[in-house]
């Protein structure tokens, strides 16, 4: 061992070196009981604070608070140990690998409580395995050097294989850190209660591209990218806004005000063109509608701006329902309006006030026309039930007290034809006859 050792220029680990890698090891050892100990205890305490405050029963990173708190707090005693010390070479080496498979298994605990790709969450890890590996034992400087020499010039700029790197890495990690803060804004304006839901879902949006904005400059600080150098960038994409994206950025804004002014909320049940159902959800570039047949429509959120919406609950959840019912003119008008209320009233979904009514709308060829008005406050749960109901009820009412419901009639009255025009027709018939 020691001859291979030799080989590669390395020196051989004395006694001293062993034995304060063995006293790194024990202490390591006793770190990670501990910690072990603080997630078993924190971990719980910390998934119920999670759910009653940011997050939802049963999601996947509410699971993952106990391992999190585990492997967070062996990183953070694990490093104060590392740094109490002058530590010889041997262990610092074991303090490096510790530390560092501790932060591979805090991000790949974290990017699974985050549901990223499996790709994703296993090449942060790795980044944060070899990034923490090299601080701990001394510096990166020996495995960035091959990647800084790899590398081509764009006019002033010069590109490295390390730079690329270090974007990649970048962007990894601050989309995982957009995702988990959106996660952190969305529950907790969720748990908000003095915030309505068409509130809560515009502090949400508002606060995503918040997010957003701050990572995008924190990304660009952390790259070194000079700000001037974004000019052109924005001058191309004020292009593209303008010919490609001008509809996408249009629901957007369309979308940000129809939260703002109300008009059009979650819940609301809306008729817009033929499509009528209650909206589920207005997102960045569109409205979700889902009919009574179950069908998701999904309708641009500049439409709502421009056509026309009938909304059904935008100021009150009820609605009247027009019933016409025609009866024959031979039948008791009292009684049958008195049965009809009854009928209107025994429906389930109809509301007790405003009550039930009937109204004596015309006088027709052969019915009596009658309209049954009636009041619901769950438009969203469809009008057509609510109309079989009670006119069965009708039914089984009229048929009980002998009210009819008329077929057509019609009343035809023939006149006698005048002498003078059946005349000639007798006499071409007696002439018959006689030359008979």
């Amino acid at each position: 061992m020691r001859t291979i050792f030799d080989t590669f220029g390395v020196t051989w680990p004395n006694y001293s070196d062993w034995v304060s890698a063995g006293a790194a090891l024990v202490i390591l050892v006793l770190v990670w009981l501990s910690a072990a100990a603080v997630g078993r205890w924190i971990g719980p305490k910390l998934s119920g604070f999670w759910t009653r405050h940011g997050g939802a029963r049963g999601e996947e990173l509410s699971r993952q608070t106990g391992p999190i708190v585990r492997y967070l707090a062996f990183l953070v005693a694990a490093g104060i140990a590392l740094n109490v010390d002058a530590w010889r070479p041997l262990a610092l080496i074991v303090f490096g690998i510790a530390i560092a498979v501790g932060a591979a298994l805090l991000v790949l605990t974290l990017a699974r409580g985050l549901q990223l790709a499996r790709w994703m969450a296993w090449l942060l890890a790795g980044f944060a395995f070899v990034g923490l590996l090299g601080r701990s034992v001394g510096s990166l400087r020996p495995l960035t050097r091959p990647f800084d020499r790899i590398g081509f010039s764009a006019g002033k700029v010069h590109i490295t294989l390390l730079t690329l790197v270090q974007a990649v890495i970048v962007l990894l990690a601050l989309y995982a850190a957009v995702k988990l803060l959106n996660r952190i804004a969305a529950q907790s304006i969720r748990h908000m209660k003095e915030l309505d839901p068409t509130q809560q879902l515009l502090a949400q949006k508002l606060a995503g591209v918040a997010i957003v904005i701050i990572a995008f400059f924190a990304g660009i600080d952390l790259l070194g990218i000079d700000l001037t150098a974004l000019t052109v960038f924005s001058g191309a994409f004020g292009l593209a806004v303008g010919f490609g994206l001008q509809k996408t950025f249009g629901n957007l804004i369309a979308g940000i005000i129809l939260l703002m002014d109300r008009s059009v909320k979650p819940g609301d049940v809306i008729t817009v063109g033929d499509t009528f159902g209650h909206v589920t959800k207005i997102g960045v570039r569109a409205v979700s509608i889902v009919t009574r047949d179950g069908k998701e429509h999904l309708i641009p959120n500049e439409n709502l701006m421009t056509k026309e919406v009938e909304n059904w609950s935008y100021s009150s959840r009820d609605v009247r329902i027009h019933i016409p019912v025609g009866i024959s003119y031979d039948c008791d008008l009292a009684k049958a309006q008195k049965l009809m209320v009854e009928a209107a009233k025994e429906a389930k979904r109809v509301l007790k006030s405003p009550a039930p009514s009937v109204w004596l709308r015309a006088f027709g060829e052969s019915t009596v026309d009658h309209e049954i008005l009636l009041w619901v406050g769950d438009p969203e749960a469809g009008l057509g039930s609510v109309r079989s109901e009670v006119l069965n009820r009708v039914w089984v009412l009229f048929k009980e007290n002998g009210i009819v419901l008329p077929n057509p009639q019609r009343d035809i009255h023939i006149k006698d034809w005048p002498a003078r025009l059946a005349a000639p027709a007798g006499k071409g018939s007696d002439a018959d006859a006689g030359g008979e």
